[in-house]
């Protein structure tokens, strides 16, 4: 995480702890309304659905943080292709498990 790319605007709710947190130069604001955070929590949500290692209230979880990278380095491969899929193709569907 602390390799990715930084980002320039940072938002979320008005939780108070987000005052405090260090954004690496970005700007922080509280997002009126879900127009700024529903995309983030979307795939947030895409992650928990198809990764139980993630999931909410799960008793799977990852002891080895290799085998959490590599999981999520294929969801994301797969993901990926997905989406590429989707624009190039919008009236077919495509389901995750297709580009394994």
């Amino acid at each position: 995480m602390d390799a990715a790319p930084k980002a320039k605007r940072y938002y979320s709710d008005a939780f108070d702890v987000y005052d405090r947190l260090w954004y690496h130069g970005g700007m922080y604001a509280v997002s009126q309304g879900k127009t700024d955070t529903y995309s983030v929590e979307a795939d947030n949500a895409e992650l928990r659905h198809y990764l139980a290692r993630l999931g909410r209230r799960s008793r799977c979880f990852s002891r080895c943080p290799e085998a959490l990278k590599a999981a999520l380095k294929l969801f994301m491969y797969c993901y990926n292709l997905r989406q590429l899929h989707k624009q190039r193709f919008p009236n077919y569907s495509a389901y995750v498990h297709q580009f394994i």
